[in-house]
């Protein structure tokens, strides 16, 4: 900690939620979800502009952690907000954008990068090594951003959203496995398909063994919690305990954001449902907006700038990619013809990479399998994808009523 001056992370803070909600309501006033505001913000505050906002060091860590937090909150919220019925009722549904809106995008960028003549091949291994990168990014869906949009236009009870929420949930599970994959890739390994299977099973049944063992717990566990008489006790228990959930889904092999959107789902059965859902918004509007002012820190304008030596090439090969991660997104939508819903809403809801987009690509540079043009391409694409859903989907919902506010 002797590395970190206290007093300039505060700043940084402190500037990244003000920042966050100004231009949050800056966003609102101009009819646009406030996380585009958010994610503007950071893009603002970062190392591309002002470079406020850490992203190296023991600070760049802390805001990490903070980041992390935002999230693992807003998808507790999420799961709180979430009927769990009407979520299996729109299963099969969800299964079918996930499944989609994975194979196809993956498929474009393996096809574009192996097959396709482009200026640069890759990095310092093969092709095909390269390509799997590529395609792999493609694939992740930002349920936070999604989420956040959603709630902020208070549709999280349409059909559209739980097959959105659903689908971007099992995309998580996915990612898992196509993290596995490409994480071993980057070490050297050989694709070894039973390692595949057991990330895919340790996730699915995590999340379907926590849910049915907690619904029957928890409901007993907060009956007596509600009986204590310190302050906010409700409130400190169900942070715990989706904090305690992230954490036990994480050492299981699964992904955290998949324990906290459990533990909504857990809790939301609770009789203090009420309660605990009132209590956490407060504190998850502190925490989501340092998730999104990070994930906007992490976009470089300079990339953009045409003086740049290749410039030219590189946002070529941005927009090729920029335009195959959207179409299969798209064509994912309409994965489920058996069920009626709004087939583009939900396919500009599986849009936005996001962190998720940027977690693979940032292994891949690492590990020296996509080089900086390669990675800068893969960011622009991150950025476009990231910033098109938000305005996407207002302007879908906007021919309809919103749902009241609770």
């Amino acid at each position: 900690m002797h590395d970190i001056s206290i007093p300039a992370l505060f700043g940084a803070l402190a500037a990244m939620l003000v920042a966050a909600k100004l231009l949050g309501e800056l966003a609102e006033r101009a009819g646009q979800p406030a996380v585009l505001g958010e994610l503007v913000a950071g893009v603002l505050l970062g190392a591309g502009v002002l470079g406020v906002v850490p992203t190296e060091g023991p600070a760049g860590e802390i805001v990490h952690v903070l980041a992390e937090l935002g999230v693992v909150l807003l998808l507790f919220e999420i799961g709180l907000e979430t009927d769990l019925r009407e979520m299996f009722r729109v299963g099969p549904a969800a299964l079918a954008v996930a499944t989609v809106g994975v194979i196809l995008p993956f498929a474009f960028g393996f096809v574009y990068w192996a097959y396709v003549p482009h200026p640069d091949g890759g990095g310092s291994t093969d092709l095909t090594t390269a390509a799997i990168f590529v395609g792999a990014t493609l694939t992740a869906t930002s349920v936070g951003i999604t989420a956040r949009v959603l709630s902020d236009l208070r549709r999280m009870s349409t059909v559209e959203a739980r097959i959105i929420i659903g689908a971007a949930v099992i995309d998580d599970v996915l990612g898992l496995v196509i993290l596995t994959v490409v994480s071993g890739l980057a070490a050297g390994a050989s694709l070894a398909p039973i390692g595949i299977l057991r990330t895919l099973a340790v996730a699915v049944v995590f999340l379907v063994g926590a849910v049915l063992v907690g619904r029957y717990v928890a409901p007993r566990l907060f009956d007596q919690v509600v009986r204590m008489r310190v302050r906010y006790v409700l409130l400190v228990f169900a942070i715990a305990f989706a904090l305690a959930l992230s954490s036990i889904a994480a050492l299981a092999g699964s992904a955290v954001i998949i324990g906290a959107f459990a533990a909504g789902l857990i809790l939301s059965g609770t009789n203090q449902f009420d309660t605990i859902e009132r209590e956490v918004r407060p504190v998850a509007s502190i925490f989501a907006p340092i998730f999104f002012v990070s994930v906007g820190a992490s976009v470089n304008l300079r990339l953009l700038d045409p003086s740049r030596p290749g410039s030219a090439a590189l946002l070529g090969v941005a927009a090729v990619i920029t335009l195959l991660a959207v179409v299969g997104k798209l064509a994912a939508g309409w994965a489920a013809p058996w069920v009626k819903y709004r087939r583009l809403v939900v396919g500009v809801g599986m849009v936005p990479r996001g962190e998720v987009g940027l977690i693979f690509a940032d292994i891949g540079r690492r590990a020296g399998i996509l080089n900086e043009a390669v990675f800068g391409a893969i960011l622009l694409m991150i950025m476009a994808t990231t910033f098109v859903a938000p305005p996407g989907l207002k302007a879908l919902f906007g021919s309809s009523r919103a749902e009241p506010v609770s």
